[in-house]
């Protein structure tokens, strides 16, 4: 799949031409009695002359489980192995077209519309009207359910040929994950911290496509994992003497293992900051020896930790943040870098407000002059605030 190249050169693999790499190690991180399944996994891209920077992520296009598509195939009523011959796949087998090539964990609404001319007048097709008049109904319906929990819901509605099914089914898309290795030390590995994504909903166990997919079938040691590097904005900066702070809660850490490698590994004199959160510290603290060793070794100057279920009321990374508040003002005002990995929706918004808080109190600055100075000044004149949420 992937083009040769000059061996000098890095690759520029891409969607259309990405590397077909191997999984070598699939590591469970979180013990036994945590609430999370998270996981270092190791790629390996031997031969592939592709090059990253920390920072930046890596693209892996997944397969869909074993059991989800047998499900499928049972509710659509066709046979596993007939032949297909889609624009999307080309020529082959059902199951490996639903394994390989579409979205099958999430539905479109492109399926509701296909099957209101499926229906005769009756409950179902009067079900299947409302929805398709209601757009957030519609919406919160597709939310939880996949392709098999609407086949079971609709009966009635029967897809002729299998071609006619896949038209109504997006393609499968590569997921990214940022990379928690440093390429100056491990030269031929992608490293990854993941979260798997585990849940049910409509009485079936579900799991995150990618996620999912390389924790319980991607096979060990076979070069077929599609991936690519992707790069990013979220740099270390230049100046090796500048210090950085780190804000990296969950597997918001992994790009931060990769700075810290790469920190190490340039000698560089800028002082490090690492403040980590999770749940439990007995069962969720990642790579917790590594981050001691750093320590020890001088690389890690300052790292605070937010285990938000170990004491009576919750403690987060933004936490930390208003606690240590004049340090981390002197950081900011002596030049350092200020970086955020994680959760968009929360974490990343709670962390901003604590900034805006740091230089209220520490910087005795009006909320309006606080604001300015964290949006304006420090993120996009100065371009020291770099985030990389999701």
């Amino acid at each position: 799949m992937a083009t040769e190249s000059n061996p000098t050169e890095p690759v520029r693999y891409t969607k259309k031409n990405p590397f077909l790499a191997k999984l070598t190690c699939n590591q469970k991180l979180t013990g036994e009695s945590s609430n999370k399944d998270t996981r270092h996994f190791v790629v390996d891209i031997s031969d592939s002359n592709m090059a990253y920077t920390p920072g930046d992520s890596l693209a892996v296009t997944g397969q869909n489980p074993p059991g989800l598509v047998s499900e499928l195939i049972g509710q659509l009523g066709f046979q596993p192995d007939v032949e297909i011959d889609h624009k999307r796949c080309g020529v082959k087998s059902l199951q490996a077209a639903l394994t390989e090539d579409f979205i099958i964990n999430r539905a479109l609404k492109k399926i509701m519309v296909a099957m209101e001319s499926m229906l005769t007048e009756g409950a179902q097709l009067d079900r299947l009207k409302g929805l398709l008049a209601d757009g957030s109904s519609m919406e919160e319906y597709l939310f939880t359910r996949d392709y098999t929990d609407i086949l079971r819901d609709f009966p009635e509605a029967k897809f002729e040929t299998p071609e006619s099914f896949l038209d109504v089914l997006g393609p499968m898309l590569p997921r990214l994950y940022s990379i928690a290795s440093a390429q100056a030390l491990h030269p031929n590995e992608v490293h990854l911290l993941i979260a798997v994504v585990r849940y049910e909903n409509h009485g079936r166990p579900r799991t995150g496509m990618a996620s999912g997919w390389l924790a319980d079938y991607a096979e060990m040691n076979r070069n077929y994992i599609p991936v690519f590097a992707t790069q990013s904005k979220f740099r270390l900066p230049e100046d090796g003497e500048k210090d950085i702070i780190m804000v990296g809660p969950g597997t918001g850490l992994a790009p931060f293992r990769a700075f810290l490698e790469q920190r190490e590994f340039d000698k560089a004199g800028g002082k490090n900051w690492l403040i980590f959160g999770e749940q439990h510290r007995s069962s969720d603290f990642f790579y917790e020896d590594e981050l001691i060793g750093f320590q020890k070794r001088g690389v890690l100057t300052q790292l605070d930790t937010a285990f938000s279920r170990d004491q009576e009321f919750k403690i987060y990374v933004q936490d930390k943040l208003r606690e240590n508040s004049a340090e981390l003002w002197t950081w900011l005002k002596n030049g350092a870098y200020f970086y955020v990995c994680g959760d968009a929706s929360r974490m990343a918004k709670d962390v901003h407000e604590a900034l805006i808080n740091v230089a209220e109190k520490e910087g005795g600055m009006s909320r309006e002059d606080a604001e300015t100075y964290i949006n304006q000044t420090l993120m996009k004149e100065e371009k020291r605030y770099l985030r990389d949420v999701y």
